[in-house]
């Protein structure tokens, strides 16, 4: 659909200056001010049926994306050469990508070596996706039976309404710095979109999950500093709690995926001591989401309130610093 549209020269070029001054093109909206219907009817379409396909509501919006596959090809992008189109891959495996150009012909290309040509690479905008879908996720948790707050990075850990402590204040676990592991990618996906869902009982004895957006952690080998709260502790019963960090892509239903966590975790019930819910979690991930594009990253076990310091993930692809923060309420 894209790559065959791009044979119009006058939206070519309306795309190629769009892609030449932003990192990611919102390719629905560029289609309705270029005044092309056929088009944008074709692409609103295209988001519906991605909107569906993630669980998420229809008032999501457009999630389509187009940008350049790598900065290597701004000059040949610059000085005229046509462009082929590619759709984003999730698989951090890949050793191919098929692009296809104006005429619908396919062209495949190495996946670890950017092309001499330019691509414009075709997504879906995951921070957006990754906002709506959180909050799908914790709507959809509640609903089946499992308490959980709004997505963590959206709320306000200062208002008393958000937490069961003391009107002085409550503690939290923050995180000081984050990092995953540097892994090779295919040149066509683009940043990380990560999340952590924190477990453990709440205060009424039942299992809890609390997701937590980091908009942050884009990319693999960098460590970034956040200052993020990761565990409220106020909505815990006891002093431990375990994190399973998620990255969101294209095949992520939040619908689906809460439906399954509920499943599993209904039935762990509170024997008066903690009990890891890592492998719960885990066990209730669908099975399709360990093929080619695994979207489970990392997972710690029984993080403690009184923790501090640096706590490597088990499965050994990411570490955090943490430390003892309390928030304070006015």
């Amino acid at each position: 659909m894209v790559a065959g549209s791009l044979s119009d020269a006058a939206w070519r070029a309306r795309v190629r200056t769009a892609a030449l001054t932003s990192d990611e093109v919102a390719v629905t909206a560029l289609a309705d001010r270029a005044g092309s219907r056929a088009l944008k009817s074709q692409l609103t379409a295209a988001d519906r049926r991605i909107a569906a396909a993630k669980g998420l509501d229809g008032e999501v919006g457009s999630l389509l994306r187009l940008r350049l596959g790598d900065a290597s090809m701004r000059t040949a992008l610059t000085a005229g050469t046509a462009p082929w189109v590619a759709a984003a891959t999730s698989d951090d495996n890949a050793t191919t990508i098929t692009a296809y150009d104006s005429h619908g012909l396919a062209h495949t290309l190495d996946a670890r070596k950017p092309p001499a040509r330019p691509v414009y690479v075709v997504d879906i905008d995951g921070a957006k996706a990754l906002v709506a879908g959180l909050n799908v996720l914790s709507k959809e948790l509640a609903r089946n039976g499992i308490a959980s707050a709004a997505p963590a990075a959206q709320q306000d850990l200062a208002d008393p309404s958000r937490a069961t402590a003391a009107t002085s204040g409550f503690w939290t676990t923050r995180i000081t710095a984050v990092e995953l592991s540097d892994d090779e990618e295919p040149w066509s996906k683009g940043d990380a979109e990560i999340y952590t869902l924190v477990t453990g009982f709440g205060r009424d004895g039942n299992v809890r999950i609390d997701p937590v957006d980091m908009p942050y952690l884009d990319n693999d080998g960098t460590v970034y500093r956040p200052n993020q709260i990761l565990v409220n502790w106020a909505n815990y019963k006891y002093n431990l709690a375990d994190a399973v960090m998620m990255e969101e892509d294209g095949s992520t239903n939040y619908r689906d995926l809460a439906k399954a966590i509920a499943t599993v975790l209904l039935a762990v019930i509170d024997q008066g001591a903690y009990i890891p819910l890592v492998n719960a979690v885990l066990e209730a991930i669908p099975d399709d989401w360990w093929t080619d594009d695994p979207d489970y990253v990392d997972s710690w076990y029984t993080l403690a309130q009184s923790d501090r310091g640096t706590r490597h993930g088990a499965r050994g692809n990411g570490w955090m610093t943490v430390e003892p923060y309390f928030v304070q309420q006015s």
